[in-house]
């Protein structure tokens, strides 16, 4: 990715520096929890506390040998602790370790996440009372349908963002639970109250019940709930690339000055950003139903979930964040064509009214059959002929028996579209 784009404090969570601390974090509460019940002497906790460390290097080479990370890093957490090493991880399985701290880092990645989305938020909310009342035509099947304005087109993208914004908080909550109850989840070498102790001191809730594992229903909310955020991106990105066609040119992204577009042709401004946006989000989708697949263990537990997690785990987190903060930087310098709209939004001549010359005709008594014939008739000449379509109605014996010039004039009126705005505005921002 450009370097101007890259996120790294996101990337850090992953780093196993950060990954084998939360390990450790763990492992101390844990202790901590088995001290306030007895189990593990007072004096021999406060060496553990001061002396447990670990070297990401020295964990590695041990792993070499052993094939087992877990183990790999009690051994050289012990290296350093001594005899009273013999404490830590009493009683627990390596899932309690790896479920509680990936619990603690998705937990911190999402709390960025959240962050990146509230400042997205703002952004498209500024730009929405910008264009608040820029009128554009809105289309339908790509079709133009009638008028709307874009800052309504970016009201939308808000209210579904703020839906994103509360399925995040729900799925960080769903994740913020930890494990330690041992092999199969039966509690045999190690005490609910451990459990509960240790869990609040890192701030998770114990689950209620688990296995050897917490049950991956909950990770498969937090990836679909950034599956479902990536397809909102992906939705607005979608519209800026539309925007941006040439037989449209409503609205484009900023082009910097020593940018360019193509090795071939020097006139070319592509909507690369947009573009990018629309392709990792399939990437951040594809890691969802992966999560989901993780769902169906074998009995109590397997590890084919394992070797899944440790790469959607940073990859979903990492994209995200990149994809927020790329797209936000979109929305906020777009260029945008007030002009241009108009001038599509007229390229109709006045088709886009078509649906006010059917209500008036049928609450002036004509059945709707009827009215629509009326309209259809003279509508589908200016598909053929090119004429205004005002000038159709008004040459149309039959229908100028129900409606008089100033009715039609009336009836051509862009304010009839707009007259709710402020409505739907309050509505979305409050």
């Amino acid at each position: 990715m450009i370097d101007r784009y890259t996120r790294p404090i996101m990337g850090r969570i992953w780093e196993a520096e950060n990954r084998f601390a939360k390990w450790l974090q763990v492992e101390i509460a844990a202790c901590e929890a088995m001290s306030e019940e007895g189990l593990i002497p007072v004096e021999s906790l406060e060496n553990i506390k001061k002396k447990a460390r670990f070297s990401v290097e020295r964990i590695l080479k041990i792993e070499e040998e052993t094939k087992h990370d877990v183990i790999a890093f009690l051994t050289n957490v012990a290296e350093h602790v001594g005899p009273d090493s013999r404490f830590i991880h009493m009683g627990l399985t390596s899932s309690d370790i790896l479920d509680t701290s990936f619990a603690m880092l998705l937990r911190e990645a999402m709390t960025m996440i959240v962050d990146d989305l509230k400042q997205f938020m703002a952004v498209i909310k500024e730009r929405a009372l910008e264009h608040k009342y820029t009128p554009m035509i809105g289309r339908s099947h790509g079709i133009h349908a009638e008028p709307i304005t874009f800052g309504l087109k970016l009201a939308v993208w808000y209210s579904e963002m703020k839906r994103n914004l509360q399925r995040l908080k729900e799925a960080q909550e769903v994740i913020s639970y930890g494990k330690l109850s041992g092999a199969v989840g039966t509690f045999a070498n190690v005490s609910p109250k451990v459990e509960a102790s240790a869990c609040r001191k890192l701030g998770l809730k114990p689950a209620e019940i688990s296995t050897q594992i917490l049950q991956r229903d909950r990770h498969a909310q937090f990836f679909t709930a950034l599956a479902i955020l990536a397809g909102t991106m992906e939705k607005i990105a979608v519209e800026i690339r539309h925007l941006q066609r040439t037989e449209v040119l409503e609205a484009e992204e900023a082009f910097e000055k020593r940018q360019k577009g193509s090795s071939a042709m020097p006139h070319k401004k592509n909507p690369i950003g947009a573009e990018n946006i629309s392709g990792l989000a399939r990437l951040v989708r594809a890691n969802s139903l992966a999560a989901m697949e993780n769902m169906a263990l074998w009995h109590e537990r397997d590890i084919s979930h394992s070797s899944v997690e440790r790469v959607i785990g940073p990859d979903s987190t990492i994209l995200i964040d990149y994809m927020l903060h790329r797209l936000s930087r979109i929305v906020k310098n777009l260029v945008v064509y007030p002009e241009r709209m108009k001038e599509n939004l007229h390229k109709m001549k006045g088709l886009i009214f078509s649906q006010q010359v059917l209500l008036k005709l049928s609450n002036l008594g004509l059945s709707r059959e009827k009215a629509y014939e009326m309209v259809q008739r003279n509508a589908l000449k200016v598909w053929d002929e090119g004429k205004d379509f005002k000038s159709f109605l008004l040459e149309d014996g039959e229908l100028r028996k129900y409606l008089t010039e100033k009715d039609l004039e009336d009836i051509f009126s862009m304010e009839y579209h707009f007259k709710h705005v402020d409505d739907l505005f309050a509505r979305v921002f409050g």
